[in-house]
């Protein structure tokens, strides 16, 4: 417990209505969550407004409120306090109430628009294998050590993320890796983080439905780097054409990786199969388990964060060979006839296309491509033409399915992944996604390769408001048994 005023100390307060200065159990930003002696932040979000639960989150107990305005009614045991900005004062007031726990061990953020949860769990990996006691946190999953916690977020809430960062020091963690998405960062979810190294990846069309503009995604993804401290390092793709954008106004020091031109880090795909491939990596050639072009970008920002975090080549490259797939991530299954069916998170145009390209590179002539893919309902409805455009481009057979349909028709969804098939190509819409994986299954033949996109790890499917279970891979294997 801290007293108010202690979590207060590095915050600007414009207004302080108080009696007293109380000692605060707990932060909430979530009414139904208050308890007796908790702080209780009224935050403004897309869909509802933290202030209109104040008198809620006192009727449970909370002894001090932070808000942007005053209610008209006030509490005398209460104390309020008045900041321009509920989110940034949560964020640096949960630092103070977990002691800073950033600065206790070695926090490495990764960002971009694919790639994110590959790079930080491959990195997860890499140092678990090197002998440390490493935190994650990841779309897939947060990890203390070797203990797992459900994720909920790319990138949690500022309370539960420095809650975890101090329970991953009190497990006597040395390093973190965490996914910093674009939302996190406008929304001062990292804000008051000190960072060791971010790591960008790539930059394609997503979230515009959130950012509003192409111009304001970039923007949220520099001022991560933007804000990096001047002793840590800022690591940037350069084959991406955002990548020198991402580090113009850092203090960092910055270095470069890349798999066409001269830069700090270099890589070169030798050989590909289905089991693997074969890289040159600074000159040092190394076999690794992952597949695909893109996976070698992957890869080389892994050697690259490990290099310049002070590992040596020689161990970083040893742990790479044995490091393996990540889940949901181009993971293979196979049938007993033969077919290979490939479950990847792929839900950008970009991410798609180069799955593809990957399954394009390895395939033999006469091997047929079939291609499950959809898209999320309430999300940025931009890139459905174009997901659709490329699936029918590039496959024998495009199926287009739901996804998350969420509270959207999926028919309408599937309308607007229609408007981009390319004349000529073979497609089906089928919206029940199981009933889809089960038409590729049946439509394939010995040696054909289905590609089933957009959910990879996800064990649900969200259909209205309802969260369903549902998983790609379990839907693939019932097919397999009933198409024997």
């Amino acid at each position: 417990m801290k007293k108010l005023s202690e979590l207060l100390a590095s915050t600007a307060v414009t207004q302080f209505v108080t009696a007293s200065d109380p000692e605060i159990g707990a932060l909430q930003y979530d009414s139904r969550k208050v308890e007796s002696g908790d702080c209780f932040f009224a935050v403004r979000g897309t869909q509802s407004d933290g202030h209109d639960y104040i008198s809620a989150a006192i009727e449970s107990g909370a002894k001090a409120v932070i808000c942007e305005q005053l209610p008209e009614q006030l509490n005398g045991e209460v104390s309020y306090v008045v900041v321009e900005d509920s989110n940034a004062v949560m964020a640096d007031m949960a630092a103070a109430f977990y002691d800073y726990p950033s600065e206790e061990l070695k926090l490495v953020g990764v960002t971009g628009t694919n790639g994110k949860t590959t790079v930080a769990t491959l990195l997860y990996d890499l140092f678990t294998m090197m002998g440390h006691s490493v935190g994650l946190i990841s779309t897939v999953v947060y990890r203390v050590g070797e203990r797992e916690i459900s994720s909920t977020h790319t990138t949690p809430d500022a309370i539960r993320l420095n809650a975890m960062l101090r329970e991953m020091v009190d497990a006597g963690c040395d390093y973190c890796f965490m996914e910093v998405s674009s939302h996190s960062v406008v929304q001062d979810r990292i804000r008051g983080l000190r960072f060791e190294g971010g790591i960008f990846t790539n930059l394609t069309h997503d979230h515009l439905d959130y950012h509003g503009t192409f111009a304001e995604y970039i923007k949220a993804k520099r001022l991560f780097f933007d804000a990096l401290p001047k002793k840590s390092f800022a690591l940037t793709n350069i084959d991406d054409r955002n990548g020198e954008v991402m580090v113009q106004n850092t203090v960092a020091k910055v270095s470069r990786y890349s798999l066409r031109s001269m830069a700090d880090f270099r890589c070169k795909v030798l050989e590909m199969l289905f089991d693997g491939m074969l890289l040159d990596v600074c000159d040092r050639e190394v076999w690794v388990q992952l597949l695909g072009r893109f996976n070698a970008y992957n890869l080389l920002a892994v050697y690259g964060a490990a290099t310049l975090l002070g590992k040596s080549s020689d161990e970083v490259l040893q742990a790479m060979s044995a490091l393996r797939k990540v889940n949901g991530r181009f993971e293979p299954l196979r049938s007993g006839n033969g077919i290979t069916a490939i479950v990847d998170y792929a839900h950008t145009p970009d991410a798609l296309e180069n799955v593809i390209a990957t399954i394009n590179d390895i395939r033999r002539q006469g091997q047929k491509l079939i291609v499950v893919c959809g898209c999320g309902g309430d999300r940025d409805s931009t890139k459905r033409p174009e997901m659709g455009r490329i699936a029918s481009r590039e496959a024998d057979i495009a199926i287009f399915t739901s996804d998350n349909p969420r509270t959207e028709n999926p028919e309408t969804i599937l309308d607007q992944m229609e408007e981009g098939k390319v004349a000529g190509s073979r497609t089906l819409r089928i919206s029940d996604r199981a009933q889809a994986i089960n038409t590729a299954v049946m439509l394939a033949q010995t040696g054909d390769i289905i590609l089933v996109a957009g959910k990879g790890h996800e064990t649900y499917q969200i259909i209205g408001t309802e969260r369903r279970h549902f998983d790609d891979r379990e839907a693939l294997q019932s097919a397999f048994e009933s198409n024997k």
